[in-house]
């Protein structure tokens, strides 16, 4: 049978082998990313750790096994002979095959097919312990009908349908739940995005509500572990037991599973109503919540409405530089100042001439009408010729276009006297994302946020105008753990920022420094502007 070290090294020449098999797009589709062999042995030892002694055997499951990498890594950490039972569950024939052959002879029982779809054990042949590395599999590559069987399967165990837009792994973690003896623990490893977005929020509730939520850790963003995946990925522990009363899970980020950087305690009733979990561990003591409770002080959508940038549906169609509009002949009536990409704005202050363009080289201008065609052709007859071009070119066969009527109407969005940059990329302690001092009548694109002061912030800057810039420097000293707190992250470091997101962002500082009288909004603003 040889060493346990020299099976680690026959599976991971075959993984290579079968990974070379497939393109990167196809093992994108299937979401089969392997777990780096050194990464599930920092898992195997931390399930070894929370274990404790061994008072009973292990009954071990992998859901969805692949070539076994954390069956090697189990087999390595725990003491001979601690695993009575083993199952892995693995739906591609070829990597089926390839654990049969390496781990039978070590007491693995492979089955060969797509978990979410077997009966779940008798109860006295349930699991207690847990560990896999689910398919990433977007929702896009599910098809309707098993994300409505999916959908209704994990509806019977959590208590609700989750948002369709889950991706596999969700409903891996919930289906697990009826493989799991009482008490048994699970360690799996997914993408850290449930965290933080809305259709994680099934798997947030469980977490908190009906199992006792141990820790997790999340890993750097800026680390992928995974060579051929760019996701942030998580540790996520817990036991399948009521969590105890006013109990508290460990969060942890950066460093390794074992030895993290940062470590919040964290109670599992504060989960249960906390939105976004990447909040912890608090990264930005001083300045935000003291309790982690979401709304218990000012928050920037007390003093904001934030909105996206308009989506014009085809930019390289509607934007153009302001000298060729003129040399097209098209009338200023019908355009309006942009903004360009934040990557062609080499300063965050944007000045504006005289007619309220801003003073950058080769400004842009947006084409902005609603009139009907025939009007426009009475008024402007090369603006007429250009829409025909366009239409000509198939142009309204985009999705966003198509269902507009006009085609070539606008988004209505008023100039806004700051903005921010919705995504980016920035090291450890720097912000990925940017603040502007907008003094034109540009508008801008999607790949901004736009910020209108409301309500006390309003007031303030109408009594004294000078507030306005004293605002901008406020809002530009946000420290980037903050930011980066409220918002989502990916792979490779690239971290987003949506306005509720925004919205969210600790300002009692910024009240107490502007001298506002400001009350903790139950929600954002719902302003028209």
């Amino acid at each position: 049978m040889g060493t346990l070290e020299t099976l680690e090294g026959r599976r991971l020449r075959e993984q290579s082998g079968l990974d070379a098999l497939r393109t990167a797009p196809q093992r994108n589709e299937l979401g089969q990313f392997a777990t780096p062999s050194d990464l599930a042995s920092e898992i195997a030892a931390y399930a070894r750790r929370l274990w404790g002694s061994l008072h009973t055997g292990i009954r071990f499951l992998d859901p969805a096994l692949g070539t076994g990498a954390f069956y090697s890594a189990l087999l390595r950490a725990f003491p001979a002979g601690s695993v009575v039972a083993a199952t892995g569950v693995e739906i591609d024939p070829a990597f089926a095959s390839a654990a049969r052959q390496l781990w039978s002879a070590h007491g693995l029982r492979v089955i060969e097919s797509d978990f979410t779809r077997i009966p779940p054990p008798d109860p006295n042949e349930r699991y207690n312990l847990v560990i896999a590395n689910p398919p990433y599999v977007r929702h896009h590559h599910l098809s309707r009908d098993d994300k409505a069987r999916l959908r209704a399967a994990v509806g019977k165990v959590l208590g609700h349908e989750p948002n369709g837009l889950a991706g596999l792994y969700c409903y891996f973690m919930a289906l697990a739940d009826a493989w799991m003896a009482e008490d048994a623990l699970g360690v799996w490893l997914v993408p850290s995005e449930f965290m933080s977005v809305n259709y994680g929020h099934a798997i947030r509730q469980y977490l908190a509500r009906q199992v006792c939520l141990l820790r997790i850790h999340r890993f750097d963003a800026e680390t992928s572990q995974f060579d051929d995946a760019l996701v942030s990925s998580a540790v996520v522990a817990f036991r399948k037991s009521p969590p105890p009363p006013n109990h508290s899970a460990r969060l942890t980020w950066g460093g390794s599973l074992l030895a993290p950087d940062l470590e919040d305690a964290v109670p599992v009733s504060t989960l249960a109503h906390t939105p976004k979990w990447t909040r912890y561990p608090n990264m930005r003591r001083g300045h935000g919540d003291v309790d982690g409770v979401a709304g218990s002080l000012p928050t920037l959508s007390s003093l904001l409405v934030v909105k996206r940038g308009i989506a014009t549906g085809a930019n390289g169609f509607f934007i153009l530089p302001r000298s060729r509009a003129k040399t097209i002949g098209i009338a200023e009536d019908f355009l309006r100042p942009v903004l360009p990409s934040p990557r062609r704005l080499a300063e965050a202050v944007i000045r504006a001439d005289p007619l309220g363009y801003p003073l950058l080289p080769n400004p842009l201008v947006l084409i902005d009408t609603a009139l009907p065609e025939e009007e426009i052709r009475a008024r402007c007859p090369p603006l007429w010729r250009y829409l025909k071009e366009g239409e000509a070119q198939g142009i309204t066969s985009k999705y966003l276009l198509r269902n507009r009527e006009p085609w070539y109407r606008q988004e209505r969005r008023e100039p806004a006297p700051y903005l921010c940059t919705y995504m980016g990329r920035g090291p450890s302690g720097r912000t990925p994302f940017r603040f502007i001092r907008n003094y034109s009548d540009a508008i801008a694109t999607n790949v901004y946020l736009l910020l209108y002061p409301v309500g006390a912030l309003r007031a303030a800057i109408d009594t004294d105008p000078a507030k306005a810039d004293q605002f901008y420097r406020l809002l530009c000293s946000i420290g980037a753990d903050e930011l980066k707190g409220e918002g989502r992250m990916y792979g490779g470091g690239l971290h987003k920022l949506e306005p509720k997101e925004l919205g969210r962002v600790s300002a009692g500082w910024l009240v107490e420094e502007l001298g506002l009288c400001v009350r903790p909004p139950a929600q954002q603003h719902a302003l028209d502007l």
